[in-house]
């Protein structure tokens, strides 16, 4: 047996400053300098102040095999959690992800303050109180008082003059028309700023800050209270994108949605995100298909904050508080926007479509149902009855009352309209047979409406022969129907209508009216243009996410409301069920006599006993079926909620969040109709396609070139040069309004880069901002 073999060469043990990874990996660091090595070969090495570098090396290492993550974490004093972060901006962007992005890093300078007792602190030291007595007023601890006074900067009182809640002054929000700042405003924590002197005026913009990409100043003020709502501040930018849905803002501002808010809300108090600047955001999030919060958890919100002029665009969170504290507003908002838009545009409100929209509900609260018609059957849903002008665009919305019928909701939504547009214009309702009523239409008559609607029932047919052929160019359009008029009576003849049938392929349509002045191929014209709401649902339904929740809150409902009896309902179920079983024993029973008559029985015997037994279940099933029309009789037809849902609270969804949605979503649909009439002289087919060139163009990317007097937007070349000179078309109309970004002095200029102009490309079209 041979002698053992010693180790001749020992591993010379590790220094004291090494530190091990795993039995592959080590570094060491002397002074700054750090040195990685694998299986002793070095595999990198950097100064210990490049952060960059580390997280660099750090990610390498787990990439190449040579450790895992845990182990990485723990030896470079990180977390897995961030070696995971570090390692998807490197799959993204490579080693440019882990540089520092520009602006001032987190952790240093003055802090913006969001919490609501960071504001709270800052407000009482203000007022000269100690950090002893603030801890005491708000029960906490003095240490969590020093350490926020620290993380915001403060370092003192301020200068005398500069404005606290305490004190009324006007904000910088309000400077946009050049106004003056009566103190040295300078960054708390820090030597007073050269660039801002006392008496310094403001910018045109209305800002303090500088850098249109850095609003540190005015995030500082609106947490201590002195600023409503940021101004914008522009940075230039060569091609920015989405910046087309600049092009919607001439219209947002002559929607009057911005002056209605003022006048409904006033303020929403101290934010660095105001009331201008949320519904300004609302509105172009909407038009750039992100009608929802969390879908803003998608795009980059530094990105989409240029767009409205400032660092950042709000964020979920941010977005929900802000919609949530304008909610209680939203029924005014809706009647202010609803009374602009009839004063501006009577014209078209002489004929009103009126039909509800149902909402199906997927959550988990017991709330009403209705009948869904796309789907064919009753769901917990919740019906907004929408009132569309005779283009087809909305005027207003209301939630009806637990899906109240439209016969139960006609009255009060006629009555809003009367409040519109006064008491001497005629009005005509058109609505589908879920409003048919004549005592209904009676009461609207006595109003002062007339009614177009479809006919309802069974309907005497009238003689194919009886029909005439009309035509006539109705809306540009040439339509062609073979109609046939005439009169008829209801309520025992004191109710007299006018009836007009369109025959299709043989089928017959009846639609009845009470305008008699109107030929009947305007009439039958009018009845079926009510498709155009239809439309209207599902363009909104797919591109502005109408059915979705704006929330997921509930409130209580009316326990005294009254509602279906469902133990009623589930008789009448049983009634119609024992009836089909009857339906089906009778035709076995007579099945059964025919086939022993007719010598298919085998034996009188057989057929007796399949007989006797068939009646006896038919016996059975005639006194079931007595018991439960008995029993049905005896039920009331309807009851209370509360005795309807003994052992439940009665819910119904929360409407004023999702009142305000469908308001802001509904201005964001008038103004791509607006600006499709501005385009429709320029493009030939501006009624199949100009919705999807208008999303187009808002989407498009553009330059931003901000002056001292102006905001101009150059928009990209489109796919095809008829698609450009369109837009260039549309650039040049919006350019004529003269409008103002909201919450600056700067005029909007739109221009098309490139658009060709009679057939000559590389030129911008004529007229259209030829100085950008």
């Amino acid at each position: 047996m041979g002698m053992p073999q010693t180790e001749r060469l020992a591993f010379p043990p590790p220094d004291s400053d090494t530190i091990v990874v795993n039995d592959r990996v080590a570094y060491r660091t002397e002074g700054s300098v750090r040195v990685i090595s694998v299986h002793g070969i070095v595999f990198a090495h950097y100064d210990t102040t490049d952060r960059t570098a580390e997280a660099y090396a750090m990610v390498t290492l787990v990439a190449s095999g040579y450790a895992d993550q845990n182990d990485v974490a723990r030896a470079f004093g990180s977390s897995p959690r961030s070696l995971r972060r570090y390692q998807a901006r490197v799959e993204a962007s490579g080693l440019a992800g882990l540089m520092r992005r520009p602006g001032r890093p987190r952790g240093t300078g003055v802090q913006p303050v969001h919490s609501g007792r960071a504001q709270t602190i800052l407000r009482l030291k203000a007022k000269g109180l100690s950090n002893r007595a603030i801890a005491g007023r708000l029960a906490i601890d003095e240490k969590g008082v020093r350490q926020t006074l620290r993380r915001v900067g403060w370092a003192g009182p301020p200068p005398a003059g500069l404005p606290f809640p305490d004190t009324p002054a006007r904000p910088p929000s309000a400077l946009a028309d050049g106004g003056v700042v009566e103190t040295a405003v300078t960054s708390v924590g820090a030597a007073p700023s050269p660039a801002l002197p006392a008496r310094a005026a403001v910018p045109s913009s209305g800002t303090l800050d500088v850098d249109p990409l850095d609003r540190a100043l005015d995030r500082l003020l609106a947490a201590m209270g002195v600023l409503d709502d940021a101004a914008p501040l522009f940075a230039p930018a060569a091609a920015l994108p989405r910046a087309g849905v600049l092009l919607a803002v001439p219209s947002l501002v002559e929607s009057g949605l911005l002056s209605m808010a003022a006048t409904v809300y006033g303020s929403i108090g101290p934010a660095f995100y105001g009331l201008r600047t949320t519904l300004v955001a609302a509105v172009l999030l909407a038009l750039l298909r992100i009608p929802r919060a969390e879908t803003l958890k998608e795009f980059a919100p530094a990105d989409l904050g240029r767009l409205v002029g400032l660092d950042r665009m709000p964020e979920v969170k941010t977005l929900r508080r802000k919609l949530a504290r304008l909610a209680s507003g939203a029924q005014r908002l809706g009647r202010a926007l609803a009374g602009r838009r009839v004063r501006e545009r009577g014209r078209v409100m002489g004929l009103l479509y009126v039909d509800g929209h149902v909402r199906a509900y997927h959550g988990k609260h017991p709330i009403p149902k209705t009948y869904l018609a796309r789907r064919r059957l009753a769901v917990p849903a919740t019906t907004d009855d929408w009132v569309n002008d005779r283009r087809g665009d909305p005027v207003f919305v209301v939630t009806a009352d637990a899906n109240a019928a439209m016969t139960r909701m006609l009255e009060s939504i006629v009555e809003q309209v009367r409040a519109l547009v006064g008491p001497r214009r005629r009005v005509t309702i058109v609505f589908d047979r879920g409003g048919w009523s004549p005592r209904l239409f009676k009461r609207l008559l006595a109003l002062g409406f007339d009614i177009l609607t479809y006919r309802k029932g069974r309907v005497r047919r009238v003689a194919d022969q009886r029909f005439v052929r009309r035509t006539a160019t109705l809306d540009g359009r040439r339509v062609k129907y073979l109609l046939h008029d005439q009169a008829v009576r209801f309520l025992k003849g004191t109710l007299r209508l006018r009836q007009v049938t369109r025959l299709q392929q043989g089928h017959q349509t009846p639609v009845l009216t009470s305008r008699w002045d109107w030929r009947d191929i305007v009439v039958a014209y009018r009845m079926f243009e009510r498709w155009r709401q239809e439309n209207f649902f599902k363009y909104m339904r797919e591109e502005f996410l109408l059915d979705a929740l704006a929330d997921y809150q509930v409130e209580p409902d009316d326990p005294d409301r009254s509602v279906p009896n469902p133990a009623r309902k589930a008789v009448a179920q049983a009634l119609r069920t024992a009836r089909t079983r009857l339906t089906h024993l009778q035709e076995t029973y007579g099945g059964a006599a025919l086939d022993y008559l007719e010598g298919r029985s085998p034996t009188m015997r057989a057929f007796t006993a399949a007989e006797r037994k068939t009646r006896r279940e038919i016996d059975e099933l005639n006194a079931r079926i007595a018991a439960l029309a008995q029993q049905q009789r005896a039920l009331p037809a309807r009851v209370t909620l509360a005795e309807a849902q003994p052992n439940e609270t009665p819910v119904k969804l929360s409407t004023d969040r999702k009142h305000l949605t469908n308001v802001l979503k509904l201005v964001a649909f008038q103004i791509e109709s607006d600006l499709v009439e501005l385009i429709r002289p320029h493009y030939a087919r501006a009624d199949e396609e100009g919705r999807t060139l208008i999303q187009t163009a808002l989407q498009s990317t553009a330059a931003i070139d901000p002056t001292a007097d102006e905001l101009r937007v150059t928009l990209a070349p489109l796919s095809a040069p008829h698609r450009s000179r369109a837009v260039a078309a549309l650039c040049q109309a919006l350019t004529s309004k003269e409008t103002m970004f909201p919450g600056t002095t700067l005029r909007l200029r739109f221009a098309v880069a490139d658009a060709p102009n009679s057939g000559k490309s590389g030129q911008l079209s004529e007229g259209v901002c030829q100085e950008v």
